[in-house]
């Protein structure tokens, strides 16, 4: 069972799938079934999912914009969480809202009746399974040094050596910052990628991180029959490693201690 947390620095979490596009680049590549594909999932999305809205990307051919969502539908107006759709994509989104218990429902119905509304399911490839997590806690890099924050509050130890800021005239802390590293990952198969990078939430400046599981190619597992299984592999190990990373200080922050 995922702890929750009472003040959650979610930004937001995302599952995506893609799926194999006809042609090879630099050529056109298209979902020769997206348009009929859109139109039965609509139907399916009504009940959970009523409020449509198209975006600007809906616009142009769709042999420009493979693997781009073009329409969201929401459970109201401007509200998550949402699902999204485009040739090759499709997306399950939620934000402040997020609880394990209600995304996970949610990902298996949402990925049931994109298998089922798709008119030829048989020609529905899986390339990508994605979970994303983006955090965010407040942070003044101005005042504040992003090194000591990330090993005291992160576990994460970057630096670089003093003598390059010995009698440089060049401050020691850094105005922007971005870091990241990918592992392979055995359950679910595929790699995990952390990312830490200079950031905003709430148009306050923060430290933002990311950590996503991916599966691709040939790590991708039997679709649909095994997605549940994939999903909470992947949840496991996002959830292990942001618990782990905020032990402390951070985790009674967010849990309102």
């Amino acid at each position: 069972m995922a702890k929750e947390l009472k003040h959650k620095p979610l930004v937001e979490a995302i599952l995506e799938i893609r799926w194999k596009l006809q042609g090879s680049p630099p050529g056109p590549q298209v979902d020769p079934h997206y348009k009929l594909l859109l139109g039965r999932l609509f139907d399916r999305m009504l009940k959970d999912y009523p409020e449509h809205e198209q975006l600007p990307t809906a616009n142009v051919p769709d042999e420009l914009v493979g693997h781009v969502v073009q329409h969201r539908f929401r459970v109201a107006a401007n509200l998550w969480p949402l699902v999204q759709i485009g040739p090759g994509i499709f997306t399950v989104n939620s934000t402040a809202d997020y609880t394990w218990p209600d995304f996970r429902p949610r990902a298996l119905t949402a990925i049931e009746k994109l298998f089922d509304a798709h008119p030829k399911v048989g020609e529905l490839k899986i390339t990508n399974l994605i979970l994303r997590y983006i955090d965010a806690v407040d942070f003044d890099f101005g005042v504040s040094n992003i090194f000591e924050f990330l090993s005291d509050k992160l576990k994460l130890n970057v630096s670089l050596p003093d003598t390059l800021f010995t009698d440089t005239g060049v401050e020691n802390k850094p105005n922007s910052f971005t870091w990241q590293c990918s592992f392979k990952c055995q359950n679910p198969k595929g790699l995990i990628n952390i990312r830490f990078a200079t950031g905003q939430k709430s148009n306050v400046p923060a430290v933002v991180w990311e950590t996503t599981v991916e599966s691709a190619g040939e790590d991708v597992p039997e679709m649909p029959k095994a997605f549940d299984g994939w999903l909470d592999a992947a949840h496991d190990i996002t959830d292990d490693w942001f618990f782990k990373m905020i032990e402390g200080e951070l985790e009674r922050r967010f849990s309102g201690e």
